[in-house]
């Protein structure tokens, strides 16, 4: 299953404080006149659209429920600064995601899955594990060719992770030929909800809502979804301001040996902290021991951050080995079977003390070698 989405073990730390926290709470938000189904998908008979003017237009099916209305007001009112805050967050995305939902012939609006699923924020994290800007299980993410191991969580790359969305969403689509259907199966996943339409005998999701069949948070999704497309679609409308974002844009290095990110930094001439910004996927300080890694620094800075780092003496010398973890390895043996410390592979790893080897995972093992004549420290030796 997907596992929900919308459930945080904690807001994310850029959050805005909870209402009640505040001293004074914004007035509450008219809601605009009713919306009804306004597009329909290929295939459909469409509707006739109310002739009003503020009526928007949308390419999934669109309803107004009471359910509906209620997020509305949820999003628009009581957490507006943090909607606010996620819409932010999705326009720097915004050109990645759209062009990468039109290569899946996927409907456009459906990016806004996005908003209540995480506020397209890469470091979500669900009360089901559930991580990332789409929050994908760990199954589910590995179904879909996301990496996830010790080095690396491809469910925080915004591009990697929006792909294997776009993917699921229309594998789920395929499967049950509805909008609805598909993002509640996102949520709760195919089988859960290919079940619940076989026990209610039901064809559609809005039938499954008046049955005990699906659980609350999956009927409420579908509406949390519209309402934050509704809104998204017209933030002015419902009393939000979304300050203007430049588009994310970034040149990609390709390194061939694991670097530190304040030295991969400091060659690019860019602070640490946008540098990890660039790179969420990076479960540590260090990129992976993969014999080649792109590595994301701002647009701009590529040739700067080659040119510099072969200045670099420590870069040129400092490397280790790579070794995969093996049922029972533990870091004494391995260090014993190389000629090393359990300390030297701790910290070349950036590994925490509450990190524990798995079969499978990668290290690296520093080798030491005897040092240069004339150089009072022990290098290591260099090698791809």
């Amino acid at each position: 299953d997907h596992g929900p989405g919308v459930a945080f073990t904690a807001a994310p730390p850029d959050s805005p404080a909870p209402l009640a926290n505040r001293e004074t709470a914004p007035q509450p938000i008219v809601l605009p006149p009713e919306l009804v189904l306004v597009a329909p998908l290929a295939g459909e008979t469409p509707a006739e659209p109310l002739d009003q003017p503020e009526t928007l237009d949308f390419d999934v099916p669109v309803i107004r429920t009471a359910k509906v209305d209620k997020h509305v007001q949820f999003f628009s009112f009581h957490i507006r600064d943090r909607f606010e805050m996620w819409l932010g967050r999705l326009e720097r995305h915004r050109p990645m995601v759209e062009g990468i939902f039109t290569e899946f012939n996927l409907p456009i609006d459906l990016i806004f899955l996005s908003l209540v699923e995480s506020g397209f924020s890469t470091h979500a994290k669900s009360r089901a594990q559930a991580v990332g800007p789409w929050q994908f299980i760990k199954g589910t993410a590995k179904a879909y060719d996301l990496r996830v191991d010790n080095w690396i969580d491809e469910r925080r790359d915004p591009v990697k992770s929006t792909v294997a969305a776009a993917r699921y969403l229309r594998d789920l689509y395929q499967l049950f030929g509805s909008w609805p259907l598909a993002m509640a199966a996102y949520n709760a996943g195919e089988r859960k909800v290919g079940r619940a339409l076989v026990r209610a005998q039901a064809e559609d999701f809005w039938d499954l809502t008046d049955t005990k069949l699906l659980k609350r948070e999956t009927k409420e999704y579908v509406p949390r979804f519209l309402a934050a497309a509704l809104i998204a679609k017209d933030p002015a409308r419902f009393g939000l301001a979304v300050p203007s974002h430049t588009p994310l844009e970034y040149d990609e290095v390709l390194v061939t040996r694991p670097i530190h990110l304040r030295t991969a930094a400091k060659a690019a001439g860019v602070s640490y902290e946008e540098l990890k910004t660039l790179n969420p996927e990076l479960k540590k300080d260090l990129t992976p021991p993969d014999p080649a890694y792109h590595l994301k620094v701002p647009a701009g800075r590529k040739d700067a951050f080659h040119a510099n780092l072969a200045t670099y003496q420590d870069w040129k010398r400092v490397h280790a080995v790579r070794h995969q973890v093996r049922r029972g390895d533990t870091l004494p043996l391995i260090a014993s079977r190389y000629g090393t410390t359990s300390q030297a592979i701790f910290e070349a790893n950036s590994m925490t003390k509450s990190e524990k080897l798995k079969p499978g995972d990668w290290l690296l093992i520093p080798q030491a070698v005897k040092p240069a004549a004339g150089t009072a420290r022990t290098l290591v030796k260099a090698s791809r």
